[in-house]
């Protein structure tokens, strides 16, 4: 897994907690509980993050973009990827 996908993950894990948030809710929280600010694009990231198992998102109409979360298989996910 690419260092920057390890790295990110966890903070976003502890940003999203058991929530379901948009990618500007998300943007927010790490900025707020970290100073991280994503250096790609976050929608970006969150996909390659989505491919790799590491969130679930799901497109939501009545926000008007991408919904994103992450359960234990997500966070479980990370372990197998580094081995």
């Amino acid at each position: 897994m690419p260092e920057v996908q390890r790295d990110v993950a966890p903070l976003i894990w502890e940003a999203l907690g058991d929530l379901r948030m948009t990618t500007g809710e998300i943007a927010s929280a790490l900025e707020s509980m970290f100073g991280y600010r994503c250096p790609d694009d976050l929608a970006k990231t969150m996909t390659k993050l989505k491919r790799r198992g590491l969130v679930k998102g799901q497109v939501s109409m009545e926000h008007g973009g991408w919904i994103w979360w992450a359960d234990d298989d997500c966070r479980a996910a990370v372990g197998e990827d580094m081995r």
